[in-house]
């Protein structure tokens, strides 16, 4: 295994919370595609609820990070890491974490929306908890409310549950993978991307829906909208080359940033 590399340039210190405040937290992460380093000792503390944007540019390891914080990265045949990641203080990574059920607390939602299109959008909610086993047909229909619900979805196909989630707008469709993450009830809501393949009305339902949903998840967005990170989160994470440059509170981070480099990236200078 290729060492991993000490950062390029002089970091600030971590920003750290308390761990009755931290949801989630990275200590020294490295992580490989074959030899290829695509993140370098990175450590961060997510704090419970809330949204936590990581901004920076293309190939800067933003997506990387979130993939090791679920376990995805490992479904990448020459993907590897290493240091710490842990969720409530408990390593993600021990010898006796079922991954499945790991991702059942870290719900993932990505760049482009991927209902099962040919399944009727009430399965499509209930795919998680089917996966996952924890399935109660009694409480079935109230599972699936209340899912659409709180993706501000409900009102728009309760009576339509029985089409294909591909028949859905392309907005509504990334609304229902949402609904599906949140079926679960996850302690953690992973987002890459949400909205970068939806028009301006559909992305402002998922930003209003996130500012509802801050109040009982975890959020972590991966954007490159620095407009949209400003508008929807509350810690904003800057990534450049695989190394965390800046981890700050959204409103300094865009009007006082600490490292030069963060400057430059959100006044256009490269990107």
């Amino acid at each position: 295994m290729s060492r991993p590399r000490k950062p390029t340039i002089e970091l600030p210190p971590v920003v750290s919370f308390p761990d009755d405040q931290t949801k989630v937290r990275a200590r020294g992460l490295n992580a490989w595609f074959g030899d290829k380093q695509v993140l370098f000792d990175v450590s961060i503390d997510v704090p419970s609820q809330g949204v936590t944007a990581i901004i920076g540019p293309s190939g800067c390891g933003k997506s990387t990070f979130v993939r090791c914080v679920n376990r995805m990265h490992e479904l990448v045949e020459s993907a590897r890491l290493s240091g710490e990641v842990s969720l409530d203080g408990e390593s993600v990574y021990g010898a006796d974490v079922d991954p499945v059920l790991l991702r059942r607390r870290v719900g993932m939602v990505f760049q482009k929306p991927n209902p099962f299109p040919t399944m009727s959008i009430r399965d499509n909610v209930l795919a998680g908890l089917k996966l996952t086993k924890t399935l109660d047909k009694s409480t079935a229909e109230q599972n699936v409310e209340q899912a659409l619900s709180q993706a501000a979805l409900w009102n728009e196909v309760r009576d339509r549950l029985d089409e294909p989630g591909g028949s859905l707008s392309g907005g509504q469709q990334q609304r229902l993978c949402i609904a599906r993450a949140l079926a679960v009830q996850p302690d953690v809501l992973l987002m890459d991307e949400p909205c970068s393949a939806l028009d301006p009305i559909a992305t402002a339902h998922i930003e209003d829906l996130l500012h509802t949903l801050k109040e009982h998840y975890t959020i972590v967005i991966v954007t490159h909208n620095m407009q949209q990170a400003a508008r929807v989160s509350d810690m904003t994470a800057f990534f450049l080359s695989g190394e965390l440059i800046e981890f700050s509170p959204t409103s300094e981070t865009f009007t006082a940033p600490r490292h030069q480099r963060t400057e430059e990236y959100i006044t256009g200078k490269f990107g």
